[in-house]
């Protein structure tokens, strides 16, 4: 079993704040403020929380999810304020180290903030280093709406064609993502490193100089350690590239969901579609070249490259069902349960013919694990992406990858 020294997850956490919308008050939002059904695309800048009512309900129409800085933070308590929710720690790497701990997977977490209901909420076995050199707290607004949410106000009639969430943030520590003096001695025990957080830097000297320092520290990674990239909805759209274009070499798998993959790619991918899929994961490899790229969606996951992943797969596939299932309170016999549940037969099919295409067309071999055929009345949407990277590395370190 891995130590706590061998799991290094970075590079930044924090509280969240999540609710769950209900049509009554988002409408009641919508009229107080007058907004119009042509005002539904995101905004250019969430400034205050008309902007944040605007974009939730441009999101809520697609059923979309997305990541936004939002530049009044009493807009994030002010909305937050007016609908029951709970904190929680947040993050992809403190998520990621959360489910690992249910796993008997211990980590270390590298952190840039930390208070009292960090310190409260993380798990015993889970060490961490944080760079911040006082207590600081800035919650993330964490948006969740189920599917048939009905928002009615003036010429506003939307309904909610799935399930998803929404993140807002206005994070000073994030947005810094100092890195501790010891991150490389560290890394020079790490069996598995993950890299996650660099979406929230909004200045471009600040990022470049994080990227150096992060690069220098990982020289000092162990050969056969594995280190994976998780994607986000960066603040600054630019800066997405700059990030692959520093870090690319030093990757072994670099995952992403759907929502990332169409926008690098500017254009809708019907994701039961092997012939679309095939495409874009051919057209992602070209712009991200790693060894190994992970997609993971709501009706499958696959890895296009270096194999071995299928394990890893499925248990993070797995994991993240739970989730979606049974929220943060589930517990082994769940697991279980879910296990023996069947796949959505649209994904097996999937799957199967994404395998075909890609080895007979392409020459390429795809590892891919379908979905569940779930039905949940109040699913969990909030976190998925984290939990399948938790039990991804997870995988990883129980059988010693790399």
């Amino acid at each position: 079993m891995a130590t706590a020294s061998r799991v290094l997850l970075g590079l930044g956490g924090c509280v969240d704040y999540e609710l769950k919308l209900t049509a009554g008050v988002l409408s009641s939002l919508a009229f107080e403020y007058g907004v119009v059904a042509g005002e539904l695309t995101s905004p250019a800048v969430v400034a205050n929380e008309r902007d944040l009512v605007v974009s939730i309900l441009g999101y809520v129409a697609r059923g979309a999810g997305g990541e936004h800085f939002v530049a009044s933070a009493p807009a994030l308590s002010a909305f937050a304020s007016r609908f029951p929710h709970r904190e929680t720690l947040g993050g992809t790497s403190v998520r990621a180290g959360i489910l690992m701990s249910r796993l008997g997977v211990p980590s270390t977490l590298h952190l840039v903030t930390v208070n009292d209901t960090f310190r409260r909420l993380l798990p015993a076995d889970t060490e961490h280093i944080n760079s911040g050199v006082e207590d600081t707290f800035y919650p993330h607004l964490i948006v969740q709406y189920d599917r048939g949410l009905r928002i009615r106000s003036g010429d506003i009639d939307i309904e909610a064609p799935s399930p998803n969430r929404l993140i807002y943030v206005n994070d000073p520590a994030n947005g810094d993502m100092l890195l501790t003096e010891d991150l490389g001695a560290r890394l020079s025990r790490a069996e598995v490193f993950l890299i996650s957080g660099f979406n929230a830097m909004r200045d471009k000297a600040e990022l470049d100089a994080r990227l150096a320092s992060l690069t220098q520290h990982m020289r000092r990674l162990p050969p056969g350690a594995v280190t994976y990239f998780e994607d986000a909805a960066y603040h600054e759209p630019a800066f997405s590239r700059r990030v692959r274009e520093a870090l690319l070499g030093q990757i072994d798998v670099y995952g992403l969901n759907e929502d990332e993959l169409q926008s690098y790619l500017g254009r809708q991918v019907d994701l039961l579609d092997p012939d679309e899929v095939a495409a874009a994961l051919t057209a992602a490899q070209a712009l991200i070249p790693v060894p190994t790229l992970v997609l993971h969606t709501k009706y499958w996951a696959v890895a296009l490259g270096a194999g071995g992943y299928a394990e890893a797969l499925d248990t993070g596939t797995v994991m993240a069902a739970t989730r979606y299932c049974h929220g943060d309170d589930f517990t082994g016999e769940d697991v279980e349960r879910l296990r023996r549940q069947p796949r959505r037969p649209e994904s097996v099919a999937f799957v199967a013919a994404l395998r075909s295409r890609m080895d007979s067309c392409l020459g390429q071999t795809v590892e891919g694990v379908p979905g569940f055929a779930l039905d949940v009345e109040n699913p969990t949407t909030v976190g998925l992406g984290d939990t399948f990277v938790g039990g991804f590395l997870a995988e990883l370190a129980l059988k010693g990858h790399g």
